[in-house]
């Protein structure tokens, strides 16, 4: 690490294996090019640490460490030049905003409150029709039009795609469109240089993005971290190796790197060191970067013991801080898969919560194969499935788990570790997913199937997640991976907001129907048990009872009533005057009318919620 004073500023490195050679600090005047203007040889500390102390105000200069695998800014560095691959020497008070000291994280009672947007900054505002200024940089996030947007679509927190330093994007050429998303990770704990307005100074990167959270918090939004500590993007090119050879990664029984991320490369976990790392990374971008929530990219890479360190160490900061992630990984890793943080394992992860994969694909149909269908398009036998996602993947006696596609056993202590979603960055979104499983759908049909998916998603007892763009039905051409497609691909279409009004309106329409009802956010699995009951319903339609003012709500015994059916379908319910506040595609608190005696008539393919 490196720590800065206008009188000195001192280099510390630990690099174990080194104590046979010696580590040399080379001090340049730029981010790149050049050659070192001073090379100092460091002084060992002990076995692992080596130090140099360098008089006057470096500010602004920038350094690499090297213990003879090639030059590295180190495993924590805090600021970069262009491309990061020398640190950078600054004060990070200079950094800091205007009021950074005031900013205050939006508060939140139980995860379950949280309705969650998945963006990539470049998808979002990069396209003409955004209107936005700072087209795919953090700044775009503090613009008038891009916040009133998630206001009134009603999102309480973004989850951003990766946006700490990543490889694959070239940032010495801002005006050569390039495109990643970026979970090939360089610098763990710095601000991607591509995102900021001027990726050659140092500190801009990280003012423009603590100017980014700061916007989303004063308008009431969280910002939560996407997170990939389960590699690097490369083995021989990363700082973990060029510090500390081979003791980062796994190793298979055979010696070769181990690769349960797809990506050439798995981290060790388990390791003092590497464990270490992770603590003090998220506590870093929480401290330094007020970051409300992580999303861990393939959890199931990382042991258990590392996770629910983390969860602690999080929780004596602030226990509101959400920590979910992917409940899987790419292959299989070098360590026991009893021991790794895998969906299964949930229950072990307490206060950490994962995706349900078997609501997504039992409502569009499985990740394996494009173009097998769910529940939307009328496949049958998807429905225990469904209720397994509403009910937050908690233990509840109405469910047949025998009937449930990939999990034999519920696998959450409580709601709040599961997040309910039915499209994300990876994989198809669903306008996509609607084409390629109905190839002769309407649009008409397409948009009726789109707002029945995202009625189960924001109506289930998990926490609900939507993909940015799904408000605008969005589409990705049919592209599945589109991780390195061109902005023509991934950017959002904002004209579509103009010709579909309808689509946004009822995204936020249930979007404040759920902030408004608590019977819909329990949060605890006993309410949950005691409080939501499923209503017999013919094939192809889901629905269930929210009774007894559940979690304290105004409304007592709400119905909801999902109808993936191509004709309209009866559900019996108890005899009553019943208020209708979603039907058939339109959303109003206030009643869209009213239903009086004992059956519930749900329009085709649409959802019917009614309280009585």
């Amino acid at each position: 690490e490196m720590m800065y004073s206008k009188e000195k500023t001192m280099f510390i490195l630990n690099a174990p294996t080194a104590q046979k050679s010696s580590v040399t600090l080379r001090l340049y005047k730029q981010g790149q090019g050049g050659k070192a203007y001073k090379t100092l040889k460091m002084k060992k500390l002990g076995d692992e640490r080596w130090e140099a102390t360098v008089k006057g105000d470096l500010k602004g200069k920038f350094y690499t460490f090297d213990i003879g695998k090639g030059e590295t800014p180190g495993i924590f560095a805090k600021a970069v030049g262009v491309n990061g691959k020398r640190g950078a020497i600054v004060d990070l008070r200079d950094t800091d905003p205007e009021g950074w000291a005031n900013d205050v994280r939006p508060t939140l009672n139980n995860p379950c409150d949280l309705v969650i947007y998945e963006m990539h900054h470049r998808d979002f505002s990069v396209d003409i029709s955004s209107g936005l200024k700072n087209k795919g940089k953090f700044l775009a996030l503090t613009e008038p039009k891009a916040i009133e947007h998630l206001q009134r679509l009603g999102v309480n927190a973004v989850h951003i795609l990766p946006s700490y330093d990543y490889a694959s994007v070239d940032e010495s050429k801002p005006d050569v469109p390039q495109y990643n998303w970026g979970y090939d990770p360089l610098n763990y704990n710095v601000p991607e240089g591509s995102y900021s307005t001027d990726a050659a100074t140092p500190t801009t990167r990280i003012r423009e993005f603590k100017q980014m959270v700061q916007a989303l918090h004063k308008a009431g939004i969280r910002v939560i971290l996407d997170v990939v500590y389960n590699h690097t993007f490369d083995i021989n090119g990363s700082n973990f190796q060029k510090t500390y050879p081979d003791y980062f990664y796994r190793k298979t029984a055979e010696g070769k790197y181990s690769d349960g991320t797809g990506c050439g490369n798995e981290t060790a976990s388990e390791k003092p060191l590497m464990r270490e790392f992770m603590k003090e990374s998220v506590e870093y971008w929480v401290k330094e970067y007020h970051i409300d929530g992580f999303r861990f990219d393939l959890m199931g890479v990382h042991d258990i013991e590392t996770m629910n360190e983390i969860r602690a160490m999080v929780d004596k900061i602030d226990p509101s801080i959400y920590i979910y992630g992917e409940g899987w990984s790419a292959g299989s890793c070098a360590y026991p898969q009893e021991k790794l943080a895998m969906k299964a394992h949930a229950k072990q992860l307490d206060g950490i919560g994962a995706f349900s994969d078997e609501m997504r694909d039992a409502l569009r149909g499985p990740f394996s194969d494009d173009h097998k269908g769910g529940f939307l398009i009328g496949e049958p036998n998807q429905e225990e499935s469904i209720k397994f996602g509403i009910v937050g993947a908690i233990a509840h006696p109405q469910i047949d788990m025998t009937k449930v596609n990939y999990s034999r056993e519920a696998w959450t202590n409580e709601p709040s570790q599961m997040v309910a979603y039915v499209s994300c960055h990876d994989d198809m979104c669903l306008t996509d997913r609607l084409r390629a499983t109905m190839p002769y759908i309407t649009d008409d049909e397409l948009i009726r199937l789109d707002l029945l998916a995202q009625t189960a998603v924001l109506t289930s007892q998990g926490v609900p997640f939507i993909l940015a763009g799904e408000e605008m039905l969005r589409d990705k051409k049919g592209v599945h991976n589109s991780f390195r497609s061109p902005d023509s691909i991934n950017r959002l279409d904002w004209n579509n907001l103009k010709r579909y009004p309808q689509v946004f309106d009822y995204y936020s329409g249930l979007i404040a129907l759920r902030k408004a009802h608590p019977a819909f956010r329990m949060g605890k699995a006993e309410e949950v048990r005691k409080n939501l009951e499923f209503v017999d319903a013919p094939k192809g339609v889901v629905a269930f009872r929210l009774k007894n003012n559940a979690g304290g709500d105004a409304w007592q015994n709400i119905y909801v009533v999902l109808n993936s059916q191509k004709t309209p379908q009866n559900v019996k319910v108890a005899e009553g005057s019943y208020t209708k506040v979603v039907a058939n595609g339109k959303v109003n608190a206030e009643g869209l009318g009213l239903i009086s005696g004992s059956t519930l008539t749900v329009a085709p393919q649409s959802a019917l919620i009614v309280h009585d």
